[in-house]
């Protein structure tokens, strides 16, 4: 049977795109190509797509402005694809919201094999809240953070903040155990699992984002705290 998952593909150069389509099309996904940033936000409001495949260095607007842009607007993975390898340019793709990094030039199949990946844990990220919804615990209160677990909805005081899946995820775990320190390796289990492709830095990199939507001041958190040498814990 078909895999039927839609896959929208960023990219400007047309061998990649081309190569990128060839192989996803071969494991049974359907593809989309544009070739400008600029066309995303508008294709996005028309069309549903379970990834986006984003390409950083794009003519006229880069992949981080594109992901910066959709970020909050779409609750679907996003996988950069760019040429530059070092690690400050994977920190920042993550930390502007993208869910996994593949550097050019990338063996075909390990990118099919992340694409697979990336849309299995969102896929399980939505079985969880399904689950959950007849959960009695429906609400976290910490200061004025409210955490509605059932709507996957966070208030701090009147004001809706949006979260992506995996930060909600995270923070959804923190606030289910206070006062518990986990590792960065327990919570990369936790939330992204074992046949995630990627690595524990990943969770640091989130829990900067959530933080500066949920602290005061996110230079001195104060709900999810850093225990130095240990990880991470979430004061209630």
């Amino acid at each position: 049977m078909p895999n039927e998952k839609r896959v929208l593909i960023v990219e400007d150069d047309e061998d990649i795109s081309m190569v990128e389509e060839a192989y996803l099309g071969a494991s049974g996904f359907q593809t989309v190509i544009v070739a400008s940033g600029a066309e995303v936000p508008d294709l996005l409001q028309k069309e549903s797509f379970d990834l986006i495949l984003l390409d950083l260095m794009l003519p006229g607007k880069s992949g981080y402005e594109v992901c910066r842009e959709i970020r909050d607007k779409v609750d679907i993975p996003i996988l950069m694809v760019t040429a530059r390898t070092e690690s400050v340019d994977k920190i920042r793709g993550l930390g502007i919201g993208a869910d996994d990094y593949i550097a050019k030039p990338f063996d075909p199949a390990e990118l099919v094999a992340r694409v697979n990946a990336n849309i299995r844990q969102y896929s399980r990220m939505l079985s969880k809240c399904s689950e959950q919804k007849n959960e009695e615990l429906e609400e976290i209160r910490a200061a004025d953070l409210r955490i509605l677990l059932d709507s996957w909805k966070v208030y701090k005081g009147d004001r809706e903040i949006k979260f992506p899946n995996r930060e909600f995820e995270l923070l959804k775990f923190l606030a289910m155990n206070p006062n518990i320190v986990f590792s960065k390796e327990q919570l990369f289990e936790k939330i992204w699992g074992y046949d995630y492709i990627g690595d524990s830095a990943t969770v640091m990199v989130h829990i900067n984002r959530i933080r500066e939507k949920i602290e005061d001041d996110s230079k001195n958190p104060k709900i999810l705290e850093t225990v130095w040498g240990a990880g991470y814990r979430f004061n209630k």
